[in-house]
């Protein structure tokens, strides 16, 4: 039942839509050190429950997506990702063992993997992180 209601609250706190975009900046890792910083799109669709980014030379990750529950064990999968991005200890002070963590994982036309996280603290206050099999950190703006 918590998976369901975790579910809910992140339908619920994004306002009914049908989706939602994202960008994703990298900060640690080769894409980061381009000039000028390369900026990829990210979707995320609820009702299908698909994550959809475009990256680097036009490849195409798709995947699904969907809530975590705080007692999963897979919940603190991407807890060093969420530190490097926001800070040492973000992870712990603001979401462990908190509802409104989502995770997902698109697969490129390319070869790239990328692991994504997206937290809804309460309505309006979305952030995320993802990492790629290829060394890159990003953060995740809504």
């Amino acid at each position: 039942m918590k998976h369901v209601s975790s579910w809910l609250l992140i339908v619920t706190l994004l306002t009914g839509c049908a989706g939602f975009s994202g960008r994703l900046y990298p900060i640690q890792g080769p894409l980061s050190a381009q000039s000028p910083l390369p900026i990829y799109q990210l979707h995320a669709s609820i009702m299908q429950s698909t994550i959809t980014a475009t990256l680097q030379n036009g490849e195409v990750c798709q995947g699904t997506w969907g809530p975590l529950t705080p007692d999963n064990p897979s919940s603190n999968a991407m807890s060093a990702q969420w530190d490097a991005v926001y800070g040492q200890g973000f992870f712990i002070a603001h979401i462990l063992g908190k509802n409104g963590l989502s995770s997902g994982v698109a697969t490129g036309n390319q070869g790239t993997t990328l692991n994504v996280e997206i937290f809804i603290a309460q309505p309006g206050q979305v952030s995320g992180v993802a990492a790629d099999n290829k060394g890159n950190l990003y953060k995740l703006a809504f």
